[in-house]
Order: C-alpha cells, then sequence, then structure tokens
C-alpha cells in the first residue's frame, strides 16, 4: 500500500493527504488552504495546486473546492465506495 501511495503521488501531495487523513480522523472536514500551508511550510499556492490535483486523482477521499472567504476552503471526505468514485468521473 505505501508503495502504491508513494508512486501515484508526490512528496507533497502525500504530506497533504497524510495531513487531510489525520484531520479526518480527529472530526474535521472543512480545511483552509492557508492553514494547510502554514502547518506544512508550504504556500498557500502550492496546497491549492496539489488539492486540485488530488481532487481528480485520489481514491481515497473525496476532495471538494468548497468556498472562498480570505482562503480556499476544501470539503473533504472519505470516500465511501472507491469503484463509486471512478464511475462518477
Amino acid at each position: 500500500m505505501q508503495e502504491k501511495l508513494r508512486s501515484k503521488y508526490n512528496t507533497t501531495q502525500q504530506r497533504v493527504l497524510k495531513y487531510l487523513k489525520n484531520g479526518i480522523k480527529k472530526g474535521d472536514c472543512y480545511f483552509k488552504s492557508r492553514y494547510i500551508a502554514k502547518d506544512l511550510g508550504l504556500s498557500s499556492r502550492e496546497v491549492g495546486m496539489n488539492l486540485a490535483i488530488l481532487a481528480e486523482i485520489c481514491e481515497e477521499l473525496e476532495i471538494i473546492r468548497w468556498s472562498y472567504s480570505n482562503a480556499t476552503t476544501w470539503l473533504i471526505r472519505q470516500q465511501t465506495n472507491a469503484s463509486d468514485s471512478q464511475i462518477a468521473r
């Protein structure tokens, strides 16, 4: 599983995914790019660009650009069924 993660995502995407998964475990579901950036030592632009890519390719999480107010807010949810997400795309 770890090898699949490394081959599918770049290092920044792996860090962002780990951050989001830990947040979901704590009960969070909305994340602002600028706070992710601050916590990971990245720029907001870098986070936003990688989240947009992950929204297209990530089968584990549902990543939706939710709103913009001082920073982009993202809705993050665990995928209920990976095969359903493939059909929707």
